[in-house]
């Protein structure tokens, strides 16, 4: 594609499209060259008229106008809050089953 750019850079400058005019502006522009690709261009591009090419071109660039849609995003689901009560509940509940382990453990070791 920067093969393409340099020519069409020389063709908007009037400049001779060429091998050695495609390698400058390769090199001004910090692209490392390939030779091959440069000498395929200048051979395909021999034949065509690019100011024709340009004003029947239908892929002329265009500005796409922005709209400022709101993008919606999944809400995380709603968590219940839990009372204090609740809260005390479970604990008791933790604390009872804790208990009832440890006394089977003992049962267990003196039974």
């Amino acid at each position: 594609m920067e093969y393409i750019y340099a020519a069409l850079l020389l063709h908007y400058g009037k400049q001779p499209i060429t091998e050695d005019n495609v390698m400058k502006v390769l090199q001004a522009a910090g692209i490392q060259i390939d030779e091959i690709k440069v000498k395929a261009l200048i051979s395909a591009i021999k034949e065509i008229n690019i100011e024709d090419i340009i004003k029947t071109s239908t892929l002329i660039p265009t500005a796409v106008p922005v709209t400022s849609t709101p993008t919606t995003q999944p809400q995380p689901e709603a968590k219940p809050v839990e009372t204090k009560a609740e809260e005390k509940k479970v604990e008791e509940k933790k604390e009872e089953v804790s208990e009832e382990q440890i006394a089977a453990g003992l049962a267990g070791l003196f039974g």
